[in-house]
């Protein structure tokens, strides 16, 4: 009789459960259904959100490509350009060695060569800069250079002697090249 009363208890336990459960979920069915729909269109939301937030960073990086493709484009024609002026700069250096060649006709070649060469080194440090101070800190040794040479050229050429040497511009080197040793 025990075992029949505990089975008859058990199911009796397991219909009250059932029916607990019953009347929850018919009590809860409103929230259940409001929960439901409330997540339905959380979700809704959220994926209009992300495709909301995809077109906008699809149209931010179209911006950016485009205005990465002009900054290369840009870029791409001062490059153009540095290359023209520095094949110029180069023109203007061997003119001006023609110039020392042909003004200095007793000077050995290889001083022109030097004189040149120092020309060059001026150019190419002023070209390499990347800090605008210290570029126009080079550029105005190159003039400086430039403009003692020419001087040096014009007074030899309205000079008597033709023994006569560019004296002011080889001071400017050799003044270059005592300050590299001790600096």
């Amino acid at each position: 009789m025990t075992i029949k009363h505990w089975v008859l208890q058990a199911v009796d336990l397991l219909h009250t459960l059932k029916d607990e459960k019953l009347h929850w979920q018919t009590d809860n069915q409103a929230r259940q259904l409001q929960l439901k729909h409330a997540r339905i269109l959380a979700e809704k939301q959220l994926a209009d959100e992300l495709k909301k937030k995809s077109l906008q960073l699809e149209h931010d990086i179209s911006l950016l490509q485009t205005q990465q493709s002009t900054d290369l484009a840009l870029l791409k024609i001062k490059c153009k350009q540095d290359i023209k002026d520095y094949q110029q700069y180069l023109i203007a250096l061997d003119k001006l060695k023609e110039s020392i060649k042909n003004s200095y006709s007793q000077l050995p070649e290889a001083v022109a060569f030097t004189i040149h060469h120092h020309a060059k080194q001026l150019l190419n440090r002023m070209w390499e800069e990347e800090n605008f101070e210290d570029k126009m800190r080079h550029e105005m040794r190159l003039i400086q250079f430039m403009t003692t040479v020419h001087e040096d050229a014009s007074a030899m050429l309205q000079s008597d002697t033709q023994d006569k040497l560019p004296e002011k511009t080889l001071g400017l080197i050799t003044a270059v090249e005592n300050k590299g040793r001790v600096g």
